[in-house]
């Protein structure tokens, strides 16, 4: 079991301000290095693969950025809607269609976790993939609260148009599953992971 001593440095492959305090409350130091990779879904690509590629291609982006030793963590969040994945809405009308769509209606949210190191040990994987995915019900807000919302500038940065965490807006009726995965880390699969490369929180 590594000590505090021994321990490589820990690098988020992300600049979400979401996942930055999600980790932050785990207790984790960590630096930030923000991956470069194409994030377009491929032609057919099915979501649950596109997701998780995403994830693995922006561990190693940053991994051949750092120097010898490090734990590097990378995520992707997507909402999938009846096999269509929504992403991030380019402006208004697009946060708008999203919104309505999903109102009143059972969406999924996926997270794929990638842990992935360059100090190698025995009996202790170096790379690590993981999904987690939540079912989400929206509740019947109004087309009013839908203007106001995306007037707030927080859809846009948002995959599939909110976030669940939005104390106004509130979209979300109930959840199945990590409520933190929707936020956009499910802190119950990275210490799972963790414990699994022998790194201690």
């Amino acid at each position: 079991m590594k000590t505090k001593a021994d321990k490589p440095p820990f690098i988020l492959a992300s600049s979400s301000p979401r996942r930055r305090e999600l980790l932050t409350s785990l207790g984790l130091s960590f630096t930030i290095l923000k991956p470069e990779i194409d994030e377009n879904q491929r032609a057919g690509e099915p979501p649950l693969d596109y997701v998780r590629r995403l994830s693995i291609e922006k561990a190693i982006d940053v991994l051949m950025k750092i120097p010898q030793t490090g734990l590097v963590l990378a995520a992707d969040t997507i909402v999938i809607h009846e096999n269509i994945v929504l992403g991030k809405p380019v402006d208004a009308n697009e946060a708008r269609h999203m919104l309505h769509l999903l109102r009143g209606r059972k969406h999924q949210v996926c997270t794929a976790i990638t842990l992935m190191s360059v100090v190698r040990e025995p009996d202790l994987p170096t790379s690590l993939t993981r999904l987690t995915i939540t079912d989400v019900t929206m509740r019947d807000y109004t087309d009013a609260e839908i203007d106001a919302y995306i007037a707030t500038g927080d859809p846009f940065d948002k995959a599939g148009g909110y976030a669940i965490q939005h104390a106004e807006f509130s979209p979300v009726a109930h959840t199945e599953g990590s409520y933190s995965n929707v936020v956009g880390l499910p802190l119950e699969t990275l210490g799972e992971m963790l414990g699994e490369i022998g790194w201690k929180i």
